[in-house]
């Protein structure tokens, strides 16, 4: 029997993610669909899986850790000379006899499973269940009677759906389905254009198939006044000439109603007045900010004054 610690390559001290990582990297490499023509491939990956099934359970790794079990996660002898210590099957042919146990020797998948059904998908869902991949013959139960086949998920659906500035403000948006349906869809906080968000069960269903997922993309629809910037807000505000120059206030508008803008004298255009809190939600909490920035205008008529101000500006340079 091998220490599962040295059959995985990490140390003692080792977390969750850096077990899961290591059994990844060996499970893809030794997966035995991907080296037919290896045939020691078929122990290094049962010996991979039965170190996961061990390190991957927080129980289990205790009691390895502990001494308890070894590295084939059977109980130790305990001295009793009629208890068995033969509650796991040997390691054999099949690589996926110790995930059928699952915890206790029982029934259903250990940890190992999602993973592999996530690397290696419908292929090895298929084999799971006696299909034409076959893999060890994993359709089979304890006693030999094949597992009730679920029903596989229909294929996913990819849409995309233009949202608002106003939908991420309140971090929900509208949705139109490929059935013509509607749904309410909650918008993570700092999301992005082109973001996609998987809406697990919404898409269609196949004969005989569980309904597969949406894969709904963001599209940002423009704003004719506000502008996204991560989580900030962009706008502008005209700011007249006479009150730019003398200083004053102006009204400017937000996504909650308007504010008065307090303008200094002698304000130039492109100035940015920001205020605090009044953008988009931010993903680790809060608000971003709004900038506005100050455009300055001329009067819409024009005045005599201010022209004989400028011609004399213009001669004296």
């Amino acid at each position: 029997m091998k220490d599962p610690y040295v059959v995985l390559g990490v140390k003692k001290d080792a977390s969750e993610a850096e077990v899961k990582k290591a059994y990844r990297v060996l499970a893809k490499k030794y997966h035995p669909d991907q080296n037919k023509n290896d045939p020691t491939a078929k122990e290094k990956f049962s010996q991979a899986t039965n170190a996961y099934e061990i390190l991957g359970d927080k129980e289990k790794r205790g009691k390895f850790d502990r001494g308890e079990i070894d590295g084939e996660g059977k109980e130790k002898f305990t001295g009793n000379p009629f208890g068995g210590g033969a509650r796991g099957a040997g390691r054999g042919g099949d690589p996926f006899a110790h995930m059928r146990r699952g915890p206790g020797g029982q029934g259903g998948f250990g940890g190992a499973e999602d993973i592999l059904s996530e690397m290696f998908g419908s292929a090895f869902a298929g084999a799971r269940q006696g299909g034409p991949q076959g893999m060890g013959g994993m359709g089979a139960g304890m006693g030999g009677s094949p597992r009730p086949q679920r029903p596989q998920p229909s294929p996913d659906a990819k849409i995309k759906t233009l949202v608002s500035v106003e939908d991420l403000a309140r971090g929900k948006a509208e949705v139109t389905l490929q059935d013509g349906s509607r749904i309410s869809v909650s918008i993570p906080a700092g999301a992005t254009d082109g973001l996609t968000i998987r809406l697990a069960g919404k898409g269609k269903a196949q004969p005989g198939s569980a309904p597969g997922d949406i894969l709904l993309t963001l599209v940002f629809k423009l704003h004719s006044e506000f502008r996204v910037e991560g989580s900030d807000l962009r706008s502008e505000v005209q700011v007249p000439l006479r009150t730019a120059v003398l200083g004053g206030s102006v009204s400017a508008n937000t996504l909650d109603g308007k504010v008065s803008l307090k303008i200094p004298t002698w304000t130039n255009s492109g100035k940015v007045f920001r205020i605090p809190g009044r953008g988009l939600p931010k993903k680790g909490g809060g608000h971003g900010d709004l900038k506005i920035s100050a455009v300055i205008m001329l009067p819409e008529s024009q005045d005599a004054d201010l022209i004989r101000i400028m011609e004399k500006a213009r001669a004296a340079e």
